[in-house]
């Protein structure tokens, strides 16, 4: 009798999946059911691989992140193990990597040092707190169905802002890369003089060996083996080893020089209890003091981090969901509240490793937290002669190439005003603050944007010769007629804009005054508000009782239709045409 042929555990499992989910219907609320029912035995391998090279970078990562938002280093690694797990279950990025990130650590030491929250001392409890608030926030946004939200922070101001706080990350770090305190100069020049003198010699050299082998191993050796066609899963794995290597070595150098040197201290072995007390502390005091920060944070880790996913899902022809990433990023940080750990979002280097290294999906980074959690609850012991001068380094070779002063002139150069927002912003959270640095960039967007709004472009147009396409007057040689005035308005007619066409029209009309009829060209008109349309039924009359009329070519369909809801199209004197070349058959 021949045996029965076993299943595969992997596919046995796989098909319970897929038949659940029919059932159920999980996968708009689990996007992780979605991948797994079409999971394939190389997708793990690569997966694997992944996942091991982007571990080797959550160590440092997480230690230097924690201590750069003036935390212990055990919370940057907390926030590393189940904040992307809860990601992996929820969010819809198949590469995306969540944990602590930069821009988000000099939020949170702003958040921490503002004078009434410094006072309730207890930073640890703050940050938690920082992560719950943000974590419900996000929630609270996918529940509004406030995923569009990204769209209105413009790239400019985002970059703005990147740049500026790159600048004071970069600032904060100089300090430890030279064994010295944070500098109280202000503007004292004389001041940073004698202060920089007193930089400890031991710690300098750490930090020039650190940046060594950083250099080399992300720039020189990837080049050597790239000529010598070495495979780019192996030069990625190997580039990326950099960080741990470095402060491998560092530490190493630190327990045999003996010198006097700050390091990272004792990292406790194990994980945190689970704990709700962030749940208590949101409604006290500290909660309140905090919530406005935590809003901050939340905007800002949203938006970095869907950006960051749609680069790498547009290069595979993947999708995102915005308001899902929400619910994925929103599980995280509460995730992180509640293991002990500070708020996470995308990280763009960890990303960017993690795809290039071959993950397929986000079992890469379940396998990167797994590993990690085996080192947090077994080597935590060798993390405490970690020297901060190496991490400093680590963050500075991280967080320079996002400063692009060059952007600002690209910018400007493209379109003066998002480049006078993308500087305002740089400059506002340098001299104001994190926080008041995009709201001002925020606030300066929507202003341009308004007044970009009320000064739409409005054209004279001609017919081109021998053809039946009409152009402005001024780029190109086009026949005009003296009695009839063409103008093509290329925008909406809203209350913000329509004094500024009346104006217009009126001077046209001075330029021409033999003008008999005016046809206005609605071809980019989508709608035209109630004090735009009170504006028209002005114009008509004006104009019929200067001996004018006033005609439309070319309005679309949806705007007709508002316009039949109402006495204007009765009370016109001209016409409607379809199409600009009709008007100009019968009126020329």
């Amino acid at each position: 009798m021949e045996r029965k042929k076993r299943e595969n555990p992997v596919n046995y499992t796989l098909n319970f999946i897929a038949m659940f989910d029919n059932t159920f219907s999980l996968a708009r609320f689990l996007p992780i059911i979605g991948w797994l029912k079409t999971y394939r035995r190389q997708d793990l391998a690569d997966d694997v691989f992944a996942g091991v090279i982007t571990a080797i970078l959550l160590v440092p990562q997480g230690i230097a992140y924690a201590i750069l938002a003036g935390l212990p280093p055990q919370l940057g690694l907390y926030a590393s193990i189940l904040p992307p797990i809860m990601y992996a279950l929820f969010g819809t990025s198949r590469t995306l990597s969540v944990g602590p990130v930069s821009i988000a650590a000099i939020m949170i030491a702003s958040a921490l040092t503002a004078p009434a929250v410094a006072e309730l001392g207890n930073p640890i409890q703050s940050a938690l707190v920082l992560s719950l608030e943000s974590g419900i926030i996000m929630l609270l946004m996918a529940v509004l169905r406030m995923g569009g939200l990204v769209n209105f922070i413009s790239h400019p101001v985002l970059t703005g802002f990147t740049s500026g706080a790159a600048i004071l990350i970069i600032g904060s770090q100089i300090s430890q890369t030279l064994g010295l305190k944070s500098p109280t100069c202000g503007v004292d020049m004389a001041c940073y003089s004698n202060y920089l003198q007193g930089f400890n010699g031991p710690t300098l050299l750490i930090s020039l060996s650190a940046l060594a082998v950083l250099l080399l191993f992300s720039q020189l050796l990837p080049a050597l083996l790239k000529k010598i066609d070495v495979k780019p899963a192996i030069i990625t794995a190997v580039s990326k080893c950099g960080p741990l290597l470095t402060v491998v070595l560092a530490t190493v150098a630190v327990s045999l020089l003996g010198q006097k040197i700050a390091v990272v201290g004792i990292v406790p072995s194990g994980f945190p209890e689970l704990t709700v007390n962030a749940l208590t502390d949101s409604l006290s005091e500290r909660g309140k003091l905090l919530l406005p920060y935590a809003g901050f944070i939340a905007l800002i880790a949203y938006v970095e981090s869907v950006a960051i996913a749609k680069v790498t899902a547009n290069l595979r022809g993947e999708k995102i969901t915005p308001n899902q990433e929400l619910i994925g990023l929103g599980a995280a940080n509460i995730a992180a509240a509640l293991s002990g750990g500070m708020p996470v979002a995308g990280g763009f280097s960890r990303t960017m490793v993690n795809f290039s290294a071959g993950a397929r999906t986000q079992m890469a980074m379940l396998i990167a937290a797994v590993l990690l959690a085996i080192a947090v609850m077994y080597c935590s012991p060798w993390f405490a002669n970690i020297p901060k001068a190496a991490l400093a380094v680590i963050i500075l070779v991280a967080i320079t190439p996002l400063v692009k002063f060059k952007n600002i002139l690209h910018t400007w150069a493209y379109d003066r005003g998002d480049g006078i927002a993308e500087l305002v912003t740089l400059l506002g959270v340098l001299i104001l603050g994190i926080e008041e640095g995009i709201m001002l960039g925020i606030m300066f967007t929507i202003a341009s944007h308004l007044r970009k709004a009320s000064h739409p472009h409005i054209a004279v147009v001609g017919r081109v010769p021998a053809t039946e396409h009409f152009r402005n007057i001024k780029r190109h040689h086009v026949e005009t007629w003296n009695h009839l005035l063409l103008i093509r308005i290329d925008e909406s007619l809203t209350f913000a804009n329509i004094n500024y066409i009346e104006d217009f029209l009126a001077t046209e009309l001075k330029h021409q005054p033999n003008t008999k009829h005016i046809v206005l060209i609605f071809t980019s008109v989508s709608d035209i508000d109630t004090t735009a349309l009170e504006a028209l039924e002005s114009l008509n009359q004006a104009l019929q009782t200067a001996g004018k009329t006033l005609h439309i070519a070319e309005a679309k369909g949806p705007v007709l239709d508002k316009l039949h809801k109402t006495d204007f199209l009765q009370q016109l004197t001209g016409q409607v045409f379809f199409r600009t070349e009709d008007a100009v058959k019968q009126l020329g």
